[in-house]
Formats: C-alpha cells, structure tokens, sequence
C-alpha cells in the first residue's frame, strides 16, 4: 500500500493577503479573516514527506485590482513558492492567450489543458498531462474551463475550447494503457455539475481533484486563499482508498510563513494608498454568496444605474471577489469587486427584449413589474455579456466605468443599507 497526499485549491482569484471571508452561521453572513497557506503546506509535506502532490484548479491570475492592474506578472513569483505540481485555468485568460502562455514559463510547474487547441490545427499551447511519480506514478490530466470561448473574444482568441469529453477518454486510456500509472487525477474546472458527469461516463478516473460518483472521489476547496482540501489515498494494485478528507479553513489562527508575506506586501506596497482612502460606508454586508440577488451584486448594478440615469441596469454576474464587511469602504475593497474596470455602457431595449434576455439567463420572466413588449427601456450594464449585442439599439459606451460608478454612488447615494420591505427578491 503506497499513501498519496493530494493538497488542493481553486479559484484563489488572485487574493495574497489575509481579508475577510464569508461564513454562514445561525442563518446569517459573517466574515473572519484569512492566513498563509504557505505554512501549511510546509506542515503537511513535513507530517507526510514523500507522498504530497499539490493542484491548482485556477482562477489564480486574475481577481483583484493590484494583480489585474499588473496582468499577473509577479504571481510567478508567489505560487513557485507554494511549490505545486501542476494548475489548469478559467479567468487566467483574461489577459489573452499570449500573456497567460508567457506567465506560465514563470512557473515552475505546467499549466494543463487537454480540451483546449489552436484553431485549424491540433496543436496544444498547454500539455494535456504530466506523470508525477511518488512511488507510484500519477497521472494528472487538465481540462480547463470551456466557457472561455463564450467570454470577451480576446480570452480565448486564435484558440478552440471543448468540454474534455473526447480528450478525456483518450488521455485516461493513454494514461493507463502506455504510461501505466497507478492513480488518474483530473485537474478540473469544467464545474462540479460537469466533473460529476465526466465521472460518470469515462472510466479510469479516480480523482477530478469527497463525492464519489462510482470509483471517482470529486473535491473543490472554496476560494480566495480561505480553504484547502486535504486528501489522504491508499493506493493499492486493485483501488484507491479515501483514508482522510479535510476541508481546512485558512483563518487567521493559521500562521502566515512571513519572509513570503513580506515579499508580497513589497510588491502591493504602490497600491497601499487605495486600502488606507475611505471612499464611502456600508450597512450592510456586501457579499456575492447568494444566487438571484448579491448585496455586492445590487450595489454594483445600482452604482451603474445611478451613472448613467437609468432604472434598469444589468451586470453578468461575476462570482468572485472578498466580501465588504458593513465599515467604511475602501477604494480598494471597491476595485476588487470589478478588477478589470469595464466602462458603464447604454443601450436602448425593448420590454420583449428585456424578457427574452431574462428567460435567456433564468429560463423563466424575473420582474418587479409587468414588462411591455413594444416599451422601449433605457438600460445601463457591464459588458457585452450582460446584454449581447444581438438586443437593442442606439448602444453607447459612457464616460465613467464601473469601480468610478461605485465610488460616485458611495459619495452620492450612501450609505449602504439593507432592502426595504417594498423591494421583493424572488
């Protein structure tokens, strides 16, 4: 019996310093502050030595203002430190292909992709997998996210994205069949939905990263540096056995390994000033944990509503970032809710229209009122995502951008206070 000692994290979105994270307890949001995971995987690789491997399921270059600010280029530097074995990507291509290749030759471990090729062509910018040996062999194969293609075109420009199926099969048979390793992890951000049904459908695999969906065990540990999966395997000729999982929560009891923690605030040292500016006050925990309505989600669309002189505005959802605890706001709390800055846009739609991109995204009509069909609505919104380019008409770009949108409206509009009751959320 040979034991492995997987450590994973996904979707650490680009947050290097401990900030506050959101916990439900007694039915409510709280928040806590987060540690160092460097220091833990120190201890965990010094209780089991030999035996760890260590993922990346990605998320990683992108996320807050600083990191955006800079397209990721002294993350490298960090996560070398961390000391993984292998990462796949999702918004780690918001910067384009070229940069998120070039950042890649910074690691000292490969970025994995088998679902992702040169258009035309069958050529890879990423390897499918790597064999890890740690006294037995491991296969770890990526799959990155197959959205990208459905993202702004510069994410996944000059490149083919699919969801794994075919790449999966293959690589796992090649895995098993002519590498002959002993364990197959599936280094995956398709999504837990789809890891399940990958699992259901290929045989071979063991690890997408603990439910088990067969012989397959699926984990994902959380986000933004706040948690890591712990997984302890028995390998033997015949299985693998689950003999401990631990979802660890990164709080602040953790300890921080300091010479990497004052590496990092070396380099977040130009961007102090926009943590120490108070640019307005909350009420209210901003947060986006919850599914139709966030409260950092409502702030954001009533900032960009408020900008461009609309009732309407859409965003596209993003579900990243640290929550705002109810205090004085920061600029920098602020920029981290959209790093990347998109200007505030206008469009003229119509009330079919409005309904025809509501069923598009909740597959059923969301409205505080009974929309008109033939009624033409101004509407204010972030991003062809929020509302494609195929609705609408006399679409315009203004001259303010969504974290500008949220300052003016802290100034303006503040503070942040909870729904009243003649507001529905459904």
């Amino acid at each position: 019996m040979h034991r492995l000692t997987l450590l994973q994290l996904n979707d650490l979105h680009a947050y290097l310093e401990p900030h506050p994270e959101l916990f439900w307890e007694g039915g409510r949001p709280v928040t806590r502050g987060t540690g160092g995971i460097k220091a833990y995987f120190d201890q965990v690789r010094t209780e089991y030595p030999g035996t760890g491997i260590a993922l990346d399921n990605g998320n990683t270059f992108h996320g807050t203002g600083p990191v955006v600010a800079t397209r990721g280029e002294f993350m490298p530097e960090f996560l070398n430190e961390l000391a993984f074995d292998g990462m796949t990507a999702h918004w780690d291509f918001g910067y384009g292909p070229e940069q998120l290749e070039h950042l890649a030759t910074g690691l000292n471990y490969p970025l994995l992709a088998a679902n992702i090729d040169v258009e035309g062509t069958s050529e890879r910018p990423f390897a499918p997998f790597r064999i890890i040996e740690r006294g037995i062999r491991v296969g770890v194969l990526g799959l990155a996210s197959n959205i990208i293609g459905d993202m702004p075109p510069r994410f996944g420009k000059g490149l083919r994205f699919t969801d794994g199926r075919a790449e999966i099969r293959e690589f796992v048979r090649h895995l098993r069949q002519v590498e002959r390793v002993d364990v197959v992890v599936a280094l995956s951000h398709l999504g837990f939905p789809q890891d399940c049904a990958l699992a259901g459908e290929v045989e071979g695999i063991d690890l997408t990263a603990p439910q088990r969906v067969g012989r397959t065990l699926i984990t994902q540990a959380g986000c933004y540096s706040s948690f890591v999966t712990q997984l302890g395997l028995a390998v033997t000729a015949d299985k693998v056995e689950l003999l401990h999982h631990e979802l660890v929560e990164m709080h602040s009891a953790q300890p921080l390994d300091l010479p990497l923690a004052e590496q990092i605030s070396g380099h977040l040292l130009p961007f102090r000033a926009a943590e120490e500016e108070i640019v307005g006050h909350t009420e209210l925990l901003l947060h986006r944990g919850t599914t139709l309505s966030a409260p950092a989600d409502d702030f954001l669309t009533a900032a960009v509503a408020h900008a461009a002189s609309t009732s309407i505005a859409f965003s596209n959802g993003w579900r990243y970032g640290a929550p705002i605890a109810p205090e004085p706001v920061t600029r920098m709390a602020v920029w981290n809710l959209v790093p990347h800055d998109p200007p505030v846009s206008q469009v003229q739609v119509s009330g079919a229209e409005l309904v025809q991109m509501i069923e598009d995204n909740l597959k059923a009509v969301f409205a505080g009122e009974p929309l008109e069909p033939e009624r033409q609505y101004q509407v204010a919104f972030l991003t062809n995502q929020a509302v494609p380019a195929r609705f609408g008409q006399q679409r315009r770009e203004l001259p303010v951008s969504a974290v500008q949108a949220m300052l003016t409206y802290l100034q303006e509009c503040g503070p942040i206070v909870a729904a009243s009751a003649s507001v529905h959320l459904i």
